[in-house]
């Protein structure tokens, strides 16, 4: 049977995976990845490429090795990886990101990391531009995105070096060193670089001259935007049978842009692994590569064609219709969660990005919103509770997880309460979970996390009343997301979740309870975003195979047919709430809302306070 290979490089390390046509996974390997912190900036998170390059390399040959596969077996590559900063000369080789004398100049430190919010002031100057980018941004653009990023590096290096750099999202620059090729993926460019590609708003050329002018990167526009993935000369519009997507006037529904050598998600990059990339990899040259997807997006399409077991546990439910996809919310969940939906219609929600078009599936558009502390946040409250010794020393001395405990102890104060639920039990204490800021959809990092309901009480019950308050602040914040998408011309039948979290039962129970909707978890959650990467590969085989070139919709029904024969059946979770505890959540929902306008409010008095 045909094998493919997904590529994950995730914040802390890069996983490959060895998958079979049916979606087994034959093989993992995983490797850290190094990043480099500043001791005199805590903003500072960088990384190398050729670091990365490394674990890619070994994490493939790993998986060969334990699968025993032949190279020869495999037919596709993908990749998908973090939304952070990949810097190059004009060569493609790595420059230096770190400020200094030697900023711009060759050095292996050429990544500034998703989490990097060095660019703080310059993400400030982007979102006063009034620039109708923003709009494509939910209003307010994050300094985690590339365009700050980049705009950082032109105030901080010389001029003469910074106009030799070459700028990617990190997914881009792994499919060139895969395969020489300067292509883009347009999930990288419409997502993270500002090309906003609707040509009913924007000049047929999709980049917005005047957005870059305002904000300080007018030498951008030389050489048509070169710099971010502009037409490349040495890129043929011409390409081998498999990988050609030529242009035409009259083309009105392309996945491909000639001219800029733009692709969507998983069509063929280049002629396919370079022969030093081969070599590296242990794999056969010219094996097709996919184009690479920003990470949670990957999870996207290794969750969202999922069917599930009924309730026999014997029978799954029917294959899901292309159209269907519209329809459901992937939310990637782990320290944080990407929530991630995509419809033939771009909407536009305030505090939530996007719409993109062209991030996944050709015409269609996507929408992300994000919560930026999950497990963070869970971790966090367990760790900093003066019980949390008492909780690890009872957790290790049973033999049984923490979260074990915690169960069992909430069941014994419902108990000795005298009620129904744990929703009950803890109905009078509140935590807002703004703890790292809000992603969306208020879009403001200002925002904090409080706790009310506080009490002289410091033992383990009291840790355990207040992780399960932590978890049903997780579901509120989740639901608050999916109202404002569905106020603004979103319909979501179900949540798809991947990630660390899918695996908190409790959580996923309370997502169904308070969002009043179906949780679908796969069947291997943790490896949804490297599956999803391999499907990549598995398609960008079989374009090449058909020697076709693919509009929009045969891009979509090809892709979508691939994810649903791919994702094994996984488990449905259906709201399971008495009308009791559904009038308290609702209760609890209500003061959620009401805490972000005394907070907002809160804030703007005491600034008032400190005017003159």
């Amino acid at each position: 049977m045909d094998n493919y290979i997904g590529i994950d490089v995730g914040t802390g390390s890069v996983r490959a995976s060895l998958v079979r046509k049916d979606g087994q996974i034959l093989a993992s390997s995983t490797h850290n990845i190094l990043t480099f912190r500043d001791t005199s900036d805590h903003r500072i998170f960088e990384q190398s490429t050729t670091d990365i390059w490394r674990g890619i390399a070994a994490s493939v040959r790993a998986c060969l090795a334990e699968a025993k596969v032949d190279p020869s077996t495999v037919k596709g590559l993908g990749f998908d990886a973090t939304c952070s900063l990949a810097v190059s000369d004009e060569n493609g080789k790595p420059v230096t990101v770190t400020k200094g004398s030697s900023i711009g100049l060759p050095g292996e430190r050429n990544v500034i990391l998703w989490a990097d919010h060095r660019a703080e002031k310059e993400a400030e100057t982007i979102n006063k531009s009034g620039s109708i980018v923003l709009n494509y941004v939910g209003g307010t653009m994050s300094l985690e995105m590339e365009i700050p990023k980049v705009l950082w590096l032109k105030n901080n290096m010389p001029e003469d070096r910074f106009v030799r750099c070459q700028f990617f999202d990190l997914p881009d620059y792994l499919t060139y060193l895969a395969t020489s090729s300067l292509e883009r993926s347009s999930c990288s460019l419409a997502c993270k670089c500002s090309y906003v590609p609707d040509p009913t708003t924007f000049p047929s050329d999709r980049w917005q001259p005047a957005f870059f002018c305002t904000i300080g990167l007018q030498s951008l526009l030389e050489d048509d935007f070169r710099q971010l993935g502009g037409p490349a000369p040495q890129i043929s519009p011409n390409l081998l049978p498999g990988h050609a997507r030529k242009k035409h006037d009259s083309d009105t529904d392309k996945e491909y842009d000639g001219r800029r050598g733009l692709l969507t998600a998983g069509l063929p990059v280049g002629k396919g692994l370079s022969s030093e990339a081969a070599e590296e990899l242990g794999l056969l040259e010219g094996i097709p590569v996919g184009s690479g997807v920003i990470d949670a997006y990957a999870g996207w399409v290794g969750t969202i064609g999922a069917r599930y077991r009924l309730a026999d546990n014997e029978s799954v439910s029917e294959c899901p219709t292309e159209e269907e996809a519209q329809f459901r919310l992937a939310a990637v969940a782990g320290t944080s969660t990407c929530y991630l939906i995509q419809t033939p219609k771009g909407n536009f929600v305030p505090g939530v990005w996007g719409p993109y078009q062209n991030a996944v599936f050709g015409g269609w558009w996507m929408n992300e919103g994000g919560q930026s502390s999950t497990g963070q946040l869970i971790e966090f409250i367990l760790s900093t509770h003066p019980a949390h010794t008492v909780l690890q020393k009872t957790a290790s001395e049973r033999g049984i997880t923490e979260f074990d405990v915690l169960a069992e102890e909430l069941e014994r104060l419902r108990k000795e309460a005298g009620v129904y639920t744990t929703t009950e039990l803890t109905k009078d204490i509140h935590i807002y979970p703004d703890f790292h800021g809000n992603r969306s959809p208020i879009a403001d990092p200002r925002m904090t996390g409080s706790i009310s309901g506080l009490m002289l009480d410091d033992g383990l019950s009291d840790l355990a009343k207040k992780f399960n308050v932590t978890l049903e602040a997780i579901a509120l914040q989740t639901k608050h997301i999916l109202d404002e998408m569905e106020a603004h011309g979103h319909t979501i039948r179900g949540i798809y979740v991947s990630g660390s979290q899918a695996k908190n039962i409790p959580l996923m129970q309370l997502l169904a309870n308070i969002c009043e909707i179906e949780v679908i978890i796969p069947q291997s959650p943790s490896a949804a975003v490297v599956l999803g990467a391999a499907m990549l590969g598995r398609f960008a085989a079989e374009v090449t195979v058909s020697g076709k070139k693919y509009s929009d919709q045969e891009q979509r029904t090809k892709l979508w047919s691939i994810m649903v024969d791919m994702t094994r059946p996984g488990q449905l979770i259906k709201p399971a709430v008495s009308a009791r505890d559904k009038r308290l959540l609702e209760a609890k929902y209500k003061i959620f809302r009401e805490t972000i306008e005394t907070q907002k409010r809160w804030r703007k008095e005491m600034e008032e306070a400190l005017q003159d």
